[in-house]
């Protein structure tokens, strides 16, 4: 993450710099998810397609919230057709989206740092062993779709359509959806990291105009942040080098909106691991229930 910043900061481009990629690195090479590493290939394919997705999208003649709603569908069927569950690729085909790129420098970077990823799996063999993930349900697909109108929407009436973008929330959000279990501990604990997180990346960048040594010291605070917490969470790495990227209407609005964004949607992820065994359990029960009936 420090060499792409160092890059950016020599090159001044800051399209360069690819806040995914802190969490990409963090849960392949550090925390060996083994959804993730379990296909290398996919490390390459996913987050490269969706940022090309994004990038396209945001070429189009429709608003910034249209524009968030239509990507979070495109990359949903691109994950869905490769296979994947490789949750921050949400983050990558929202992100041209949120900084505007127009060149072609960011396709570039993510295909070059995509690739390393890639490549330091394979060559670790952290794929080895690990099994295979359980494909993306459709129920789970309609769920984060419905949230994802529900956020957008809400934020776009409210008159801050530029908070209708938040990716690592998105990644978290899609990530524990498709858990068996969601902890009401684990949800609190993870609403406290992705909130602090997006605050030390706009504080320490109020003080500290540089990117490189923002990064330096805000990447550090997040590790300590989650220590304290007792979790990974791999999305919170990305908040730092977001708060670098962003345009100025949503810089000094991420942490309220990575709280609502937060509270919102994880709020609706346990809400759901709570009722959908009930009413599955339900109906379940009146199935039995019909067949003795007859008899």
């Amino acid at each position: 993450m420090l060499a792409m910043v160092g890059v950016a900061t020599w090159l001044n481009d800051y399209e360069i710099i690819l806040p995914e990629i802190a969490a990409l690195t963090t849960g392949t090479w550090i925390y060996h998810k083994s959804d993730w590493v379990s296909q290398p290939l996919k490390i390459f394919l996913a987050p490269s397609g969706t940022a090309v997705i994004g990038f396209v999208v945001n070429q189009l003649p429709i608003n910034y919230p249209e524009k968030i709603l239509l990507t979070l569908l495109f990359v949903l069927i691109l994950l869905k057709g490769l296979h994947s569950v490789l949750a921050p690729s949400f983050a990558t085909g929202l992100l041209p989206i949120i900084v505007n790129a127009t060149h072609m420098s960011f396709i570039v970077a993510i295909f070059a740092f995509t690739l390393i990823l890639m490549a330091g799996v394979l060559i670790a063999g952290l794929q080895k062993g690990q099994p295979m993930p359980e494909p993306i349900q459709l129920k789970h697909m309609v769920l984060f779709a419905i949230a994802a109108v529900i956020w957008v929407a809400a934020v776009w009436l409210s008159g801050h359509p530029q908070m209708a973008g938040i990716p690592p929330v998105f990644v978290v959000f899609f990530e524990v959806i498709q858990k068996p279990k969601y902890a009401g501990k684990m949800a609190i604990k993870q609403i406290i990291a992705l909130s602090g997180a997006a605050t030390f990346g706009v504080v320490v960048h109020v003080f500290i105009a540089s990117w490189l040594l923002t990064t330096l010291i805000s990447l550090p605070l997040v590790f300590l942040l989650l220590q304290l917490l007792r979790i990974k969470l791999p999305a919170a790495y990305a908040f730092p080098p977001l708060a670098l990227v962003l345009p100025a209407e949503m810089f000094h609005t991420l942490p309220i909106a990575a709280v609502l964004a937060s509270c919102l949607l994880l709020g609706m992820a346990y809400g759901y691991k709570k009722v959908a065994p009930m009413v599955s359990g339900f109906f379940a029960n009146r199935r039995q229930v019909a067949p003795d009936q007859e008899n």
